[in-house]
């Protein structure tokens, strides 16, 4: 008897679904993609529409083989990838390849029973639109990587690629670096009166110098501090005027992909793929005992601040019984301009399923990330916080000092979340003052006394002090995600990869959590902006991005929009190959001085990565690995276990005292010992890219309490 067929991406999916289903459903996974362009030529017909030449990927023959045989039991076929343009394409390639005329596509934008079952009552066909849309963008970054990288193996250095959209934010990285490094520090002082009430002496306030005779004064150097501080000798303060107002702090919009990255990486200090790989874990299934296996947030590949009316309905419930009625708002949420809205927000499939009851059930990365999606749900369906803020103007002499203090009236959504401060928000105020040719004024919110007009208040101390104003900040993975969601530069779904990706070519490095281009990267970014100027321009990038989306929603040609880039881009990629001259790429300096010829140290770039080596090669050929240190001890000598690269390219892990200590894995070893031996736990890829984790004296020893990894099961293929 024959009987219903689904398929999914990802085996865990797979698993959580088939509980919900009665046994006559069989679900199988594709494992990501089973066809791509192929990774030795183009793969595409420039001179004929740009037809794409699809291959079978390797390495999926027994998948397939598995699919087909399961195809041909089946009653029907349901395509359940992810419901975005790149599952879209997935459905559409595995229609093609196991010839499935009549396959019915279902989307599911959360992984419970209750949504696995409307969906299959509701197919519709494949969206042949977002097929194209996909298809466009991937034979885009084709042409980019396959046309330029050859330039650049020529004219650069052999090993190199190009990419469409991580170009531009490699060119965000360099361009930020040269602000920096063309920027000129500007001297300013802030003179701060420390007062006390008349009735509070116990109460110490600040309050900061902004005007002399009712003008604005910036102080810019010493000798002006130490006149104003002379001037103000003997001076009485007293309350000039007091001003308060009520402030109301809107509830923040419920999670996009961009904005849970950013505030993943300023709250946890989570890096933006492990925050997707925890937050594809939550939406694919989770066993929560009892429960069973369940979904527990929504597709997390969005750009909309969307939720649905149950969910909006199962907030206000929750909200009114925990807290009471006058903490619910039922705000809606602002959509921005330009958003795909395809799918909710990410937020908890059940706002009932609190964090504090998955505490005992979820992985401490998975907790910290589901309490983070859902504190900021309920949050956003909270009443806006209100404070009474009180703005106190003191004169003295000629002089005016402002004092500033605010007191939470009510709390609303606060009761719940408070949103991170942006890493880059104290440096990018004096930065714009910079700019601006000003000094930023202080503002200092304190706890202040209750004041009155024409009071005497009590003096202190008066403290001038220097300041320098700062560059801009380089970009974290947070501010980077931002600004290029704000550029309109990618897609929910690309994100995680550009970041990955401008690592992984060794264009930028991360130091202290920021980014710095490399000699490679910069060289790299100014061949691209001078001969293919389109490639690394935001304006130029972003409009692309809007084609795609006219192409995703039918009211763009997909061959148009690609001829239309093309064109132009042949005529640039042959003058680049007749005037290109060769490129010499600098050494990167170091503090280091070779221990065998006394000569500096440089970070070189080689095929498989950045090393670092003696400047008196081929003379002396002292080299040395930089060194990723995973966080685990050796658990031979109790050293830093580091990773390494072998001569054939192969990472592997070893002791950082080597020679001295032999210690080696070619799995990686995690922080965490094994809870039941206290031997090392290595984390190993099984089929399908799944990590496990398995300790080193007995596999079968219980290391589910150690939190991990787990790779995104069907990531967007780029050029690397």
């Amino acid at each position: 008897m024959k009987k219903p067929l689904i398929i999914v991406e990802s085996p865990t999916k797979a698993r959580t679904i088939k509980k919900f289903l009665p046994p006559r459903y069989v679900v199988k996974a594709s494992v990501g993609h089973v066809r791509d362009l192929p990774k030795s030529t183009l793969g595409v017909d420039t001179e004929h529409d740009f037809t794409p030449k699809y291959l079978t990927i390797k390495g999926k023959g027994d998948i397939i083989k598995e699919l087909k045989a399961a195809v041909k039991n089946a009653s029907d076929v349901y395509l359940a990838s992810d419901p975005d343009r790149e599952g879209e394409a997935i459905a559409w390639h595995l229609a093609e390849l196991l010839k499935l005329p009549n396959a019915k596509r279902i989307e599911l934008h959360e992984i419970t029973k209750d949504a696995v079952l409307a969906a299959i009552k509701d197919p519709h066909h494949i969206d042949l639109d977002r097929v194209n849309a996909q298809q466009a963008r991937r034979i885009l970054d084709r042409l980019v990587g396959y046309k330029i990288s050859p330039l650049l193996w020529a004219k650069v250095r052999g090993g190199l690629s190009a990419g469409r959209v991580q170009s531009v934010a490699v060119k965000l990285i360099v361009d930020r670096e040269r602000e920096i490094q063309k920027f000129m520090p500007r001297e300013y002082w802030s003179v701060t009166a420390f007062l006390t009430g008349p009735s509070t002496p116990e109460l110490v306030f600040p309050a900061e110098l902004i005007a002399r005779d009712s003008e604005k004064l910036e102080v810019t150097k010493q000798k002006e501090a130490d006149t104003v501080v002379a001037e103000l000798a003997g001076a009485q303060y007293r309350v000039d005027s007091v001003k308060n107002r009520e402030v109301r702090r809107n509830a923040p919009a419920p999670f996009t992909t961009s904005t849970l990255q950013q505030e993943a990486s300023r709250r946890l200090k989570v890096r933006v793929r492990r925050t997707m790989q925890l937050a594809q874990g939550l939406y694919e299934g989770v066993d929560l005992g009892s429960e069973g296996t369940q979904g527990l947030i929504t597709y997390m590949r969005t750009d909309s601040t969307r939720i649905s009316d149950s969910a909006k309905e199962a907030a206000r419930d929750f909200i009114v019984a925990t807290y009471g009625e006058q903490y619910h708002s039922g705000r809606v949420h602002k959509i921005k301009e330009g958003a795909q809205d395809a799918h909710e927000a990410i937020r908890p499939t059940s706002v009932d399923r609190t964090p504090e009851k998955l505490a005992g059930i979820l992985k401490r990365d998975e907790l910290r990330l589901y309490t983070l999606i859902w504190e900021r749900f309920v949050a956003s369906q909270m009443t806006s916080a209100v404070l009474d803020q009180t703005t106190v103007d003191i004169k003295a002499k000629r002089y005016t000092f402002r004092a500033t203090g605010s007191v939470m009236k009510f709390q609303g959504f606060t009761k719940v979340y408070e949103e991170a401060k942006d890493d880059d928000a104290a440096a990018a105020a004096p930065a714009a003052a910079a700019k601006n040719g000003k000094a930023p004024a202080a503002k200092t919110k304190v706890r202040l006394p209750e004041l009155h007009e024409r009071e005497d208040l009590n003096f202190e101390r008066l403290d001038p002090k220097q300041h320098f104003t700062e560059p801009p900040p380089r970009f974290t993975e947070a501010s980077l995600v931002k600004a290029l969601e704000e550029n309109s530069i990618g897609r929910p779904s690309t994100y995680s990869t550009i970041v990955e990706t401008i690592q992984a070519r060794q264009y930028v490095i991360q130091t202290d959590r920021r980014f710095h281009p490399t000699e490679i990267g910069i060289a790299v970014n100014d061949l691209l902006a001078e001969h293919f100027p389109d490639i690394v321009d935001l304006e130029f990038t972003a409009t692309m991005e809007g084609n795609l989306d006219r192409v995703a929603v039918g009211t763009e040609d997909w061959v148009a929009v690609l001829r239309k880039f093309y064109v132009p881009f042949a005529a640039e990629l042959e003058a680049a190959e007749l005037k290109l001259p060769k490129i010499e790429v600098k050494d990167e300096p170091t503090d280091e001085i070779c221990q065998n010829c006394g000569k500096p140290m440089v970070i070189k770039t080689g095929r498989f990565g950045r090393f670092i080596s003696c400047t008196g090669y081929p003379e002396c050929k002292t080299t040395r690995p930089i060194l990723k240190d995973t966080g685990a001890k050796c658990p031979k000598d109790g050293g830093m276990v580091v990773e390494r690269k072998s001569r054939k390219g192969r990472i592997f892990y070893g002791c950082a005292n080597y020679p001295k200590c032999d210690f080696v894995s070619w799995d990686r070893v995690v922080p965490e010992p094994c809870p039941v031996c206290g031997s090392y736990v290595v984390a190993k890829t099984k089929r399908g890219g799944v990590t496990v984790l398995e300790c080193h004296a007995d596999k079968e020893h219980d290391t589910s309490s150690i939190a991990t990894e787990k790779p995104d099961e069907a990531p967007e293929p780029v050029e690397v």
